[in-house]
C-alpha cells in the first residue's frame, strides 16, 4: 500500500456520520472526527442496524482530531471509548469547552442517565483533550517529530476548524513532505457572530465537504429581512412559530438575528397592539441554552460586528423578550399553552432535523393548526421527519412522529440562507483562494448530485476531484 492513503467510516455515500482514517505509514494512522449517522443513512453503517458501534480497528490509530462537535461529527466518541481508544482527542479552544456538553447529552439521550457513569465518562473524556489555539502548528503526540497538525477557523459554528496535517512521506514526487487537509463542515460566508472562514493557501490533498455542492443559498445578507417578512405575515394568523434548530451554531445565529429586529423595530406593532419588543422568544432546550451560555463566554471568537453591538450596550444572545425553558413540566405546560391560546411567540426548539428532541412536541400539538407556521432554516437529511414534513407539506399529506400519524396543515417555509454550510459558490470559493491548486480533491459529506456536480464544476477548473 502507498502512504498516506486514506479510509471512509462515514460521510462517503451522505451527510453524516463523519469518520476518515488517514494513515501516516503502515504502522500509524489518525482519524479525523468520530460522527453519529442520522435519518435514512443510520442503516448504511458497515455495524449493520447497530451503525453507532465502532467497526473498525484501533490498532496503531494515535489521536483523534476533531472538526468540530456538531453530533455528526462527534456523537460516536462514546462508542469509541467504550472501544478501547485512549489516545489524546485535538480540537479547536471553543470546541474543547463545548464538546463535554454534546457528549453528556448524547450520553442521556441514547446509552445511560446514570449521573455517575456520564460523569466519570466526561471526565475521563476531558483528559484526553488537547484543546489548540488556531493558526499554530502542534506535533501529533506518538508519531514522528516532524508530523504536525493546525486548527484553522471554518466559521460553520463556534471552534468549527479544518485541520491541517503535515508530515513526511516516502512518495517519490512530494519531495519528502506531504499536507492533507479535511475541511469537515465549511460555514458560509457573512454568517452572524463568526469570522468568515480562513482562507487555505496549499494543500498536496483537500478532502472537501460537499453538502450544498449543487446548490447556492438565497442572498445571506437579505436573509434578515426575509425573516422579519416572514414573522410578519405569520403572526397575522394569531399563531406560534416553530422553529427546529440545532442548539449549537444555528440557535445562537437566529437570537443574534432576532435581537437585531426587535432593536430596529423597537415601538412598532407586529400583532395587534403587540409591540415587538412584547413578542416572546423561547428557547425550549437546556442544551441550546447551554451553548449559548459558552458562545457568551468566548465572545473573542466573535466576528467584528457582533463585538462592536456588545461595545454599545447591547447583548446579542442575552435580551429581555427572551425565555429559556429547562425543566421537563415547564415545557409540556408551555407547548399546551400555546396550542390553546394561540398567543404569537417564537419558540426555537431542538432538534434541527425533527428527529428527537423537545421539537417533536410542539410538532404534534402544532402541526394540525392552520394558524402555526413552521419554518425551517437548516438541511434536512433524507429519512428525517423533518425532511418529511417538507414534502408531504406540499400536498397537505401527514408525517409520523413516534410512530403516530399527524396531518399538515401549520404552514410549513424553509429559508435556505440561514444554512450554517457553504453553498456551492462559498466551496468554490474555498478552493479558488488557494495559491496553488491542490493535487487531489476528494469529496465526501455530501449526497450523490451534490458530489456529482460539485466534481464536475472543479473539474472545469482544472483540478484533479475523485469521489469519496
Amino acid at each position: 500500500m502507498q502512504y498516506p492513503t486514506l479510509i471512509h467510516h462515514g460521510a462517503v455515500d451522505g451527510v453524516t456520520g463523519s469518520c476518515h482514517q488517514y494513515f501516516l505509514n503502515d504502522q500509524q494512522s489518525v482519524l479525523i472526527d468520530c460522527g453519529l449517522f442520522q435519518g435514512i443513512e443510520q442503516g448504511r453503517g458497515k455495524a449493520g442496524s447497530d451503525s453507532a458501534q465502532i467497526n473498525f480497528s484501533l490498532d496503531g490509530i494515535q489521536a483523534l482530531l476533531l472538526t468540530h462537535v456538531h453530533i455528526d461529527h462527534a456523537g460516536r466518541i462514546p462508542y469509541l471509548i467504550a472501544a478501547g481508544f485512549q489516545g489524546p482527542i485535538y480540537c479547536s479552544k471553543a470546541s474543547a469547552l463545548l464538546l463535554p456538553l454534546v457528549l453528556e447529552d448524547a450520553l442521556k439521550m441514547g446509552i445511560t442517565r446514570d449521573e455517575k457513569l456520564i460523569t466519570g465518562f466526561i471526565q475521563a473524556v476531558s483528559r484526553q483533550l488537547r484543546p489548540c489555539h488556531y493558526g499554530q502548528w502542534y506535533p501529533l503526540e506518538g508519531c514522528a517529530e516532524t508530523t504536525q497538525i493546525r486548527f484553522q477557523n471554518a466559521g460553520h459554528i463556534l471552534g468549527s476548524a479544518y485541520i491541517e496535517i503535515r508530515h513526511q512521506t516516502l512518495l517519490p514526487d512530494e519531495q519528502g513532505w506531504y499536507k492533507a487537509v479535511f475541511s469537515g463542515d465549511l460555514g458560509a460566508r457573512d454568517t452572524p457572530l463568526l469570522p468568515d472562514p480562513t482562507p487555505l493557501k496549499e494543500a498536496d490533498l483537500l478532502v472537501l465537504e460537499s453538502t450544498y455542492g449543487d446548490k447556492n443559498h438565497e442572498d445571506r445578507k437579505n436573509r434578515q429581512q426575509r425573516l422579519q417578512q416572514v414573522l410578519e405575515k405569520a403572526f397575522k394568523d394569531n399563531g406560534t412559530v416553530l422553529i427546529p434548530a440545532f442548539s449549537i451554531g444555528r440557535t445562537q445565529e437566529l437570537l443574534y438575528e432576532l435581537e437585531d429586529i426587535i432593536h430596529r423595530m423597537q415601538g412598532q406593532a407586529i400583532h395587534q397592539g403587540l409591540r415587538w419588543e412584547q413578542l416572546d422568544i423561547i428557547v425550549d432546550s437546556p442544551l441550546a441554552a447551554n451553548f449559548t451560555a459558552v458562545y457568551k463566554e468566548l465572545k473573542d471568537y466573535w466576528d467584528d460586528e457582533a463585538k462592536q453591538k456588545l461595545q454599545s450596550g447591547r447583548h446579542p444572545l442575552q435580551f429581555e423578550q427572551l425565555l429559556t425553558i429547562k425543566s421537563h413540566d415547564d415545557h409540556q405546560k408551555v407547548v399546551q399553552h400555546l396550542a390553546d391560546t394561540g398567543r404569537p411567540a417564537i419558540v426555537i426548539a431542538a432538534s434541527g432535523m425533527c428527529a428527537g428532541g423537545r421539537v417533536v412536541n410542539y410538532l404534534k400539538a402544532l402541526l394540525s393548526s392552520a394558524r402555526h407556521q413552521i419554518l425551517f432554516i437548516g438541511y434536512q437529511a433524507r429519512g428525517t421527519p423533518g425532511a418529511a414534513i417538507l414534502q408531504q407539506a406540499q400536498t397537505g399529506g401527514h408525517v409520523q412522529l413516534d410512530g403516530e400519524d399527524y396531518p399538515i396543515k401549520a404552514e410549513v417555509i424553509q429559508l435556505s440562507g440561514y444554512s450554517a454550510h457553504a453553498d456551492q459558490q462559498d466551496l468554490l470559493h474555498f478552493v479558488d483562494q488557494m495559491q496553488a491548486p491542490p493535487k487531489q480533491i476528494r469529496l465526501v459529506h455530501g449526497d450523490s448530485d451534490a458530489k456529482l456536480e460539485l466534481k464536475r464544476k472543479l473539474k472545469a477548473r482544472g483540478h484533479t476531484v475523485v469521489i469519496g
